[in-house]
């Protein structure tokens, strides 16, 4: 029993170590997060990050208008994004109720009936979010780049429509503007360039 005890706890502290290992630390989580923002405005954004035990919290505050996310160790392939300050009440939402177990539908609905009740702010003016991913992405701590990963624009405009932008529900060329969700209040722009070869 005492040997199986023993067991237990040298496996789980293994699993610990594991899982501490797999989180980058705290510079190079802002360093790979920040790559997916402006040049110009990395050095001010602030950024939000993983902990030891997977947390998200707060690595650095900002002096800008972006908030930053790092990649999260939690899912497969590679994804950071900044976006503008103002989106902060709809994307914390969308976190809160993916803790609650809510399924991606769920979230629509829900987060669709607040904006439309007023009890979710959504911005009032088009906002951006920037995007830097891919299913091999991963951020190189020596050369302080990521790499394997794609750059993509998503500009949100609540309730906007085809109609109300003159926009293109798919792309009409390779990498060209077109609005998805129209008439909702997640309503945005995509616009993903062309990967580089």
């Amino acid at each position: 029993m005492r040997f199986y005890s023993l067991f237990l706890m040298a496996f789980s502290f293994q699993l610990v170590s594991c899982a501490q290992e797999s989180i980058p630390n705290r510079d190079e989580q802002i360093a790979s997060a920040t790559m997916a923002a402006p040049e110009a405005d990395r050095q001010e954004a602030a950024v939000y990050g993983y902990d030891s035990k997977g947390n998200l919290v707060e690595l650095r505050a900002g002096n800008n208008n972006l908030i930053c996310l790092a990649d999260d160790p939690n899912r497969p392939g590679f994804q950071t994004v900044c976006y503008h300050k103002d989106l902060e009440p709809f994307m914390n939402r969308g976190r809160q109720l993916r803790e609650e177990g809510k399924s991606s539908s769920e979230i629509f609905d829900i987060r669709e009936k607040e904006a439309k009740e007023g009890t979710l702010k959504m911005p009032e003016q088009p906002t951006t979010l920037h995007l830097l991913e891919g299913k091999d992405g991963f951020f190189d701590a020596a050369t302080q780049e990521v790499k394997e990963a794609n750059y993509r624009y998503v500009v949100y405009i609540p309730w906007a429509t085809s109609e109300s932008t003159g926009l293109p529900l798919k792309p009409l060329v390779a990498g060209g503007p077109w609005i998805m969700d129209p008439g909702t209040h997640r309503a945005h722009i995509m616009i993903t360039p062309p990967a580089e070869n």
